[in-house]
């Protein structure tokens, strides 16, 4: 198996990188806001969790539960690999030291796509929740287009700015919405629990082998795209070699434990006898917020639906950060135009990684609209239908490649962390990514043959990142040599 050169030389950074990015500007807390408002945890819980429970029933929490304990493990290894590597295209720079600069490549085409597809999708949801909100709650009618196109500028400006501001704004959105949530859990719990008190059978096994678990799982799994943040952001880190570890435990930790407790109070606010058919039925996508009504009171309802709207928001920006950090990284290392790597002197932003994506990100929502595309059902269903399936594999990716990266040199580690955990991370998100192609047509209700163009994406992309590398390999054998490589560190 092919492997980069790790001497001095070699990582030394690319004459193309110009200026790097700001360091020592993010702190582990900063971290945190990054990963667990990427992953949107009010929408989670408003508007997927409904499903989830439609499909897996009271077995649903168990669903995240079980989701966030397989993530866990597969943070083990990829934290034990973070303390040696530290780039901005981080699954593209862990792929690429553990099974080759070719593989890392496609990886790091997939990523690239797959983040910018959930950041249009996530727009276009803010979009969609902003002007359906104002409808609802103040009769204010303003086309979903208007508010798409002021999400870009906002999304952009701030990417622009220094990320430290990124953080703060991020920061306030989750508290926001993890405030709500808890408003009506307390409020639950202080109530005596729901018609049948509080039921446990959420956690019975029994429930979970008997639910559509599998189909379920698609569902939970994604709750948590978008945590590889922690890394995303190593090079702009204080003291990454703690912060980083810290931050990705306590994210996904902290996911686990609210996505399955918050479905847990959805279960028990409904009763374990009927909470399915609630989820079913038609009232199935407004359940979260009629539980707030009824155990909190209208007023908390109101506030949840202009919270989804801060959700949706921080989710765009934090995705939105992590695809234009890719698009530095590869600029850098020369697999797309060095000029990506220009980064500003005041703010430390990757400042032309950040109006390429917005460009990008404006001509998709222009040609949507145009087409009349529907902001929730096409444009947001269609991106992150790809989007989420290529995270899953990259994630099943890298944890194959800590193995095959520790392989010679355990560098002090234990095999648990190295080998057996990264080992049944790496089955079971394998088999997670096959339960999501099965039941593709849950992420985007579409038919057969446009969810085979769409499951395609993710291969394509990673045959197109390894062809790039190959072509490189032949015609630039030096710069081909500094792929992966650049700021990478070992200690």
């Amino acid at each position: 198996m092919e492997h980069p050169p790790t001497s001095a030389a070699d990582r030394r950074p690319s004459p193309a990188q110009g200026d790097g990015l700001g360091r020592g500007a993010i702190g582990t807390g900063d971290l945190v806001f990054f990963v667990v408002a990427a992953a949107a945890p009010l929408t989670v819980m408003a508007g997927v969790a409904p499903l989830a429970i439609s499909i897996g029933g009271v077995a649903a929490p168990s669903g995240y539960l079980l989701a966030g304990v397989l993530l866990l493990l597969f943070a083990v290894g990829f934290t034990a690999m973070s303390r040696h590597i530290r780039n901005a295209g981080a699954f593209y720079a862990y792929v690429g030291r553990g099974l080759g600069r070719r593989a890392g490549t496609g990886a790091a085409l997939v990523a690239l796509v797959s983040y910018n597809l959930i950041e249009i999708g996530l727009l276009a949801a803010f979009a969609f929740f902003t002007s359906q909100t104002l409808d609802s709650l103040f009769g204010v009618a303003i086309p979903w287009q208007v508010w798409a196109l002021v999400g870009l500028t906002a999304i952009g400006l701030l990417g622009y700015l220094k990320v430290t501001l990124s953080a703060k704004v991020l920061g306030v959105a989750l508290a926001l919405e993890v405030a709500i949530l808890l408003v009506f859990e307390v409020a639950l719990i202080a109530g005596g629990g729901g018609p049948g008190g509080f039921d446990l059978a959420s956690f019975d096994p029994a429930n979970l082998a008997t639910s559509g678990a599998g189909a379920m799982f698609v569902l939970t799994v994604g709750a948590f795209i978008g945590f590889e943040a922690t890394a995303i952001y190593a090079e702009e880190a204080r003291d990454p070699e703690r912060s980083v570890p810290r931050a990705t435990y306590l994210a996904v930790a902290f996911l686990g434990l609210f996505y399955a407790f918050t479905v847990w109070t959805f279960v028990v606010a409904y009763g374990s006898d009927r909470v399915q058919a609630v989820a079913s039925g038609e009232g199935g996508a407004d359940m979260v917020f009629a539980a707030a009504a009824s155990f909190a009171g209208p007023w908390a309802s109101g506030t949840m639906r202009v919270l989804i709207v801060v959700s949706a928001f921080a989710a765009t920006l934090a995705f939105h950060n992590a695809a234009n950090r890719y698009l530095f990284a590869l600029g850098r290392e020369g697999v797309l135009p060095s000029a990506l790597a220009r980064v500003d002197r005041r703010t430390r932003s990757p400042v032309a990684a950040v109006l390429t994506q917005s460009a990008f990100a404006l001509v998709v929502l222009v040609a949507g609209m145009l087409l009349g595309a529907d902001p929730y059902n096409d444009l947001l269903l269609l991106t992150n239908g790809p989007g989420i399936l290529g995270i899953m594999a990259l994630q099943a990716l890298a944890a194959v490649s800590v193995i095959a990266f520790f392989r010679r040199d355990r560098r002090g580690f234990s095999a648990w962390r190295i080998a057996v955990a990264p080992a049944v991370a790496a089955a079971g998100l394998g088999v997670l990514c096959v339960l999501v192609a099965v039941n593709f047509e849950l992420l985007t209700a579409r038919g057969a043959s446009v969810n085979a163009v769409l499951i395609a994406t993710p291969p394509a992309c990673f045959a197109a990142g390894w062809a790039v590398a190959a072509r490189m390999r032949r015609t630039d054998p030096r710069r081909y040599a500094r792929l992966t490589t650049v700021d990478a560190e070992e200690n």
